[in-house]
């Protein structure tokens, strides 16, 4: 008999319910609380406190139920507490908690590079490197590119989000918050032109196309035999939830190969069945040379990974890798159990089924809102339960960010927590857990969609 995410079982009940006077009077207490202890450059987007969270609902301290549509940036799609994730853990910290895996390693950091050596694409003989958070696991993925080539220069891409590290937030696209008043940054970093077929002006232009565009101006600026690393996210994630063309990532992969670059893959917040396959890049068959992994790994553990060939990370001496707390044994004992859980109920194609739902209702608003004259939705895209919604000024491709923000805020009102992204400032991104009921789905998209016929 298969098991289906329809056989999921909840503790707690799956419907919103926002009490009227909102946010509450203990999450109003913790602000204050809050104000007097915590950094003002830590910003929260949602002003309430969470108690308990559960598939796709998110419980805060005054009662309140809210419809979670972000999954901790695309980090609980197993669901927050989800019971096999749980089990792991506590059977975990009952032995010990730490080690280092640098002085007395341990079963379980194996078992998880065993995992996802097998779960990568690509036949050949890989390596797995265990840290801590999506940047961390990119500056290593650079610092091995560059050791194996001998080579310098890093090429990134517009709209790019890697990180708040020094080195990633110089491939980082965006200044504001990410980049503002923290340089200078890390040298030998360049970036090139996006294939963004929304905002192309030439609305016509292919991925092949694209990429030959890209791997000109890498030429003209750098040099291709220059280029130690070139490092992408298949499917962009703070940038605006970008798909690029059908073609572009193949292209640049072929090239990258030509040339000695190592072709990294950023799936940090694109992998684990997020997209509707294990990682982004395979839609299109994209190998990588390196992935660069974290999120979604361990339902809400903090671990992430590079996976790469081993003639690549090999070529490090030993002792160039590591950190105390990477590959924690919590964290790996959670990740095994979060891969299971992705096995055992198919969330990858519970991803395309989100999609067909979520896509079909969003296409019909937009054509909805263009026939009444307010054509503000320029642009549904993404893949699986990667979806995002570009609000735009009506009748044309400007970007609305003050549209943006309003709907989030009408949504969370009516208890439904929706995020924000883009280069703009204009982008509602859809990232709910794998596990959501399509009823809990089907209530979201409604909110969202009289949010923004409400405020267009």
């Amino acid at each position: 008999m298969t098991t289906t995410a329809s056989d999921i079982t909840y503790r707690l009940e799956q419907k919103r319910r926002v009490q009227a006077d909102f946010p509450g009077p203990k999450s109003v207490a913790l602000t204050e609380r809050r104000k007097a202890v915590v950094a003002a450059g830590v910003a929260s987007s949602v002003p309430v406190y969470v108690a308990d969270a559960d598939g796709g609902i998110i419980h805060d301290v005054d009662g309140n139920s809210f419809i979670d549509m972000g999954s901790g940036i695309a980090v609980t799609s197993v669901g927050a507490s989800d019971p096999a994730v749980v089990g792991a853990v506590k059977e975990a910290v009952e032995h010990f908690t730490h080690t280092c895996f640098m002085v007395t390693p341990y079963e379980g950091y194996v078992a998880v590079a065993e995992r996802l050596n097998r779960l990568t694409p690509g036949d050949h003989e890989k390596r797995t490197v265990l840290f801590n958070s999506g940047a961390e696991a990119v500056e290593n993925a650079i610092k091995v590119a560059r050791l194996a080539t001998g080579r310098d220069a890093v090429v990134a891409f517009d709209h790019a989000y890697h990180g708040r590290t020094n080195l990633t937030m110089a491939l980082t696209a965006k200044a504001m918050p990410y980049k503002t008043n923290f340089g200078p940054f890390a040298p030998e970093v360049y970036r090139m032109p996006m294939s963004y077929p929304f905002r192309e002006e030439n609305p016509d232009i292919t991925g092949a196309e694209a990429a030959k565009r890209a791997i000109l101006a890498i030429e003209k600026q750098i040099g291709g035999d220059q280029v130690a690393a070139i490092i992408i996210e298949p499917i962009q994630g703070e940038g605006g939830f970008i798909v690029p063309a059908e073609g572009f990532l193949p292209a640049l992969a072929a090239w990258a190969k030509e040339k000695g670059i190592v072709f990294i893959a950023d799936e940090v917040q694109s992998g684990f069945c997020r997209t509707g396959e294990w990682f982004a890049v395979n839609h299109e068959g994209v190998v990588p040379d390196i992935m660069t992994l974290a999120k979604g790994i361990a339902g809400g553990m903090p671990l992430s990974a590079i996976t790469g060939r081993a003639d690549l990370l090999d070529a490090v001496h030993p002792g160039g890798l590591g950190g105390t707390y990477g590959g924690n044994p919590v964290a790996c004992a959670a990740a095994l159990a979060s891969i299971s859980t992705m096995e055992e109920y198919d969330l990858a194609g519970r991803a395309r089924h989100i999609e067909s739902i979520a896509t079909a209702r969003l296409r019909e608003l937009q054509s909805e809102l263009a026939a009444a004259g307010t054509g503000v939705i320029g642009d549904v895209r993404g893949r699986g339960a990667m979806l995002a919604v570009e609000l735009v000024q009506s009748g044309s491709k400007e970007p609305n960010p003050d549209l943006t923000k309003a709907v989030a805020a009408a949504c969370l009102k009516e208890g439904v927590i929706i995020l924000t992204c883009g280069t703009y400032g204009n982008v509602i991104r859809l990232l709910p857990p794998l596990v959501i009921t399509d009823e809990l789905l089907a209530d979201g998209l409604e909110v969202l969609a009289a949010a923004i016929k409400a405020h267009a």
